[in-house]
């Protein structure tokens, strides 16, 4: 349900009288769309829509040298633009500290989870090892880019297969692909972002809703199982804050969990 731009004196209003302004429940999301396999040219890829929010994230893989302190494991990086027709807020140019953040904190709900067995990825210890590129890309930000980001990489990965590799030239096969799928494990971490309103605590918010966060914690998580934890905004929260962000963020991992079952398959 669209809503026309409020102001944030009314929102506060309502949510004073336990009311968000396009009728959802402070712990419920707006309504998730995913579309699987919008890229010929990935390995692996998502559309996700929360509500008007819409991010798509792609995954490749190439081959490279280990890490000099991983040298039997794959290799992850995670990179995000937020792009100028998504919102008139992003201007072009180099990594803004909004997309920088965005990129860290899903890399770090991917890697601390272990959600990808890059042991699997090793081809030749030491010398040869599979590279995997997660890229997040903003199509139309109105709110919470943090989960729909997280949702997406996770989808992905899910689905993305891994190319060719010729073992005679040592080369990858571009634009042909194994049936074998990217080594992940069972545990789903999903990022659960809860926003802080005066005395009230969100999630999903809208961008209205947003603008006027007085702080924020992306919690990566998989039933109740703790991997990541990034608190973003400048208010500061009580011990009393934090257990009402974790008990919120458990309840809600479940209901997002049964929501996009179907797309991690």
């Amino acid at each position: 349900m669209e809503t026309p731009y409020i102001t944030g004196e009314r929102i506060k209003e309502y949510l004073e009288h336990g009311k968000r302004f396009d009728g959802r429940k402070f712990d419920e999301f707006r309504n998730i769309e995913i579309e699987t396999g919008i890229s010929n040219k990935a390995e692996g890829s998502a559309r996700v829509k929360l509500g008007n929010t819409e991010v798509i994230v792609g995954v490749k893989m190439d081959l490279a040298e280990p890490y000099s302190d991983s040298p039997d494991k794959g290799n992850l990086m995670v990179t995000a633009e937020l792009l100028p027709l998504s919102s008139k807020r992003f201007e072009p140019g180099p990594p803004s500290i909004e997309s920088i953040e965005l990129a860290r904190i899903i890399d770090r709900m991917v890697r601390e989870s272990k959600f990808i067995d890059l042991e699997k990825l090793c081809i030749k210890e030491g010398e040869k090892v599979w590279n995997i590129f997660i890229d997040i890309y903003s199509m139309n930000a109105d709110g919470n880019l943090l989960d729909a980001a997280g949702i997406g990489a996770v989808v992905a990965l899910k689905n993305a297969k891994i190319p060719k590799y010729d073992e005679e030239t040592g080369k990858v096969v571009y634009g042909e692909w194994t049936k074998e799928k990217i080594p992940t494990k069972k545990e789903i971490p999903l990022s659960i972002t809860i926003h802080k309103i005066g005395s009230h605590f969100l999630i999903d918010p809208s961008q209205e809703e947003e603008d006027i966060s007085e702080t924020r914690v992306t919690i990566g998580s998989h039933e109740g199982t703790i991997y990541s934890m990034q608190k973003g905004d400048h208010f500061s929260l009580s011990v009393e804050d934090f257990e009402k962000i974790l008990d919120l963020c458990e309840k809600v991992w479940k209901k997002l969990f049964s929501e996009i079952s179907k797309d991690l398959k």
